[in-house]
């Protein structure tokens, strides 16, 4: 008997989805036992790469991970195990940036099976009852958060992600400078700009991850609307939760759109397990369109597969989550890929949450934040 051990997150969409194509794999290959095991969200994003590469065979991750990973060889390279065309066809169907994200070193580290950005999301009862026009436009989107019934999560790695977003907005080009995130006085403009946002949220918004934020759409009539939140299509199933969530588009600054910061997930293989073949192998039913389209997401999964994206029975499961929002994904900026690139997101997140809480001066977060990404170049 062949065991594989795998670790996900703490959501319907990261656990159940791989449990299912766990239980169906197992019962095409009566010799294969898969377990899954979970941790939180915020463990998802901070965890060691080392430290589960030698407990667990396979590892679901995000994509900021990748370049220690690639250069730590702490995964396996998909390439040397899947076929060229296997390969060739995700990354031809691509959610937006989701299949390069995982591209280190001209190898495949990690498959996307999941992708996610910050996108719009609102409950259309509440919407039709109150008669409100769901905002296009920056300063639509200001007068609506006055209302008080605007949310977003705004914890510390989620502000950071809307900071790269607001100084893309602002003309910026990030993480292409050796001595600044971008130039000093946009990343000033752009954190006086979210904290114009948040001052105008209820407090909690400060504590609450994406996941939070939906629970609290969808089981309460607290909030209404929200402008730019990791994206989760269990939201817009009908009787997944209380109320049914629409998804859709960002809204335009300066005439033009607003670009989120690509997140997303997807599924690797442990450098030191002892059954490389059939992780691979079972990595690859994962990935594949039939799996993501089928046993993936009717199990809680949000694919990453562009034609489950496109595919109606899908769409018609969720008030067309994957339609309305896949020119968003596309649109979606990826973070870079420099070996010491979490170090800085792990320290200048925390530092840039003190700003928009009021702790200290924008300025002075802003130098620190510049501070850490020279240090983080050295790494």
């Amino acid at each position: 008997m062949i065991h594989l051990k795998g670790i996900a997150w703490n959501h319907t969409r990261g656990f159940t989805s791989v449990v299912a194509t766990a239980q169906r794999f197992e019962e095409l290959n009566p010799e294969v036992r898969i377990t899954w095991e979970k941790r939180s969200l915020q463990a998802f994003a901070d965890a060691s790469l080392s430290d589960l590469v030698s407990n667990y065979d396979l590892l679901i991750m995000d994509n900021p991970h990748v370049s220690i990973a690639a250069k730590d060889q702490l995964l396996l390279p998909f390439d040397d195990y899947l076929s060229a065309d296997f390969i060739k066809e995700l990354a031809n169907n691509s959610v937006g940036k989701s299949h390069a994200s995982y591209n280190v070193f001209n190898k495949q580290w990690t498959l996307a099976t999941d992708a996610a950005t910050p996108i719009a999301t609102w409950r259309e009862d509440l919407v039709s009852k109150y008669n409100i026009q769901i905002p296009k436009i920056w300063q639509e989107l200001l007068e609506l958060t006055k209302t008080g019934k605007v949310a977003f999560a705004s914890i510390p790695i989620d502000t950071l992600m809307h900071h790269y977003m607001f100084c893309i907005a602002l003309g910026a080009r990030v993480f292409k400078s050796k001595i600044e995130v971008a130039p000093r006085h946009i990343m000033i403009e752009a954190i006086k700009m979210y904290k114009e946002l948040v001052d105008l949220t209820p407090s909690f918004c400060l504590e609450m991850n994406p996941i939070k934020i939906y629970e609290c759409m969808a089981q309460t009539d607290d909030i209404i609307y929200s402008p730019f939140n990791y994206g989760y299509s269990n939201y817009s199933k009908k009787n997944y939760a209380d109320q049914v969530l629409k998804a859709g588009a960002l809204v335009t600054f300066n005439g033009k759109r607003l670009r989120s910061t690509l997140g997303g997930a997807g599924i690797a293989v442990s450098s030191k397990t002892k059954y490389a073949e059939i992780a691979m192998n079972y990595s690859q039913f994962t990935a594949s369109e039939k799996t993501q389209s089928g046993l993936y997401f009717e199990f809680g999964g949000q694919p990453g597969h562009r034609k489950s994206w496109l595919n109606d029975e899908v769409n018609n499961q969720c008030k067309n989550f994957f339609k309305d929002t896949l020119q968003t994904l596309d649109e979606a900026t990826m973070r870079p890929q420099y070996y010491g690139y979490m170090h800085f997101q792990d320290e200048a997140s925390l530092v840039i949450h003190e700003a928009v809480s009021g702790k200290v001066s924008i300025e002075a977060a802003v130098d620190k934040m510049n501070d850490i990404y020279k240090e983080s170049l050295t790494h």
